[in-house]
């Protein structure tokens, strides 16, 4: 099953790459992770510009805006597990985390499988299986994402770096092996398990 990837499009206004065999920053985030005064604000202080759009974004979502759900263990070690479910298979993952509001992930998609249908599946059974645990209802992930495809070594080293980070960064952990939902922590408990 050979499908045509999409390369470059959109679904509104956010500007996505669908490719092959190339390592890719994704971030998606909860519905409620920021409020729409806080987008608006950064929107008139960045306008379009997409890197400072961003970077504010990924500074307001550190900041802990929302339910923050990814937080309680049993959601945020199921969204990893999700993560994990087809690693090897779909895709190769590199590096994660699992914020308490949002998720970062560095990917390389597998010639078969397309970005949407995989970001679809991670959040469709993500989102019923939180609601089910929350005893909620409703919108659990906000509708798009962001993705970055990688140019680089240097490029992929930075993005490396950030997810890894990003607890520490945020002050959720003094080291990223210390975050539980997160490629640091999952690789340090593979090599204290086999010690």
């Amino acid at each position: 099953m050979n499908r045509r990837h999409k390369e470059w499009y959109s679904r509104g206004y956010i500007p996505h790459f669908d490719h092959a065999d190339v390592a890719q920053m994704i971030t998606f985030r909860l519905a409620d992770s920021l409020p729409r005064e806080r987008l608006d604000q950064i929107e008139k202080s960045v306008g379009c510009d997409d890197a400072p759009k961003r970077r504010q974004i990924e500074f307001f979502l550190d900041q802990g805006y929302g339910s923050c759900a990814l937080r309680q263990p049993q959601v945020g070690s199921m969204v990893e597990a999700a993560l994990l479910h087809f690693d090897g298979r779909r895709y190769r993952l590199i590096e994660w985390v699992v914020m308490p509001n949002h998720v970062h992930l560095l990917v390389e998609l597998f010639p078969e499988w397309l970005l949407p249908e995989i970001l679809r599946s991670w959040k469709s059974f993500t989102a019923h299986e939180a609601n089910r645990i929350l005893g909620s209802v409703g919108q659990f992930w906000q509708e798009d994402y962001f993705d970055r495809f990688i140019r680089d070594l240097k490029h992929f080293e930075n993005a490396r770096q950030y997810i890894r980070e990003n607890p520490v960064t945020a002050g959720l952990a003094k080291l990223p092996e210390d975050w539980p939902y997160s490629s640091a922590f999952w690789r340090n408990r593979g090599r204290a398990a086999r010690a």
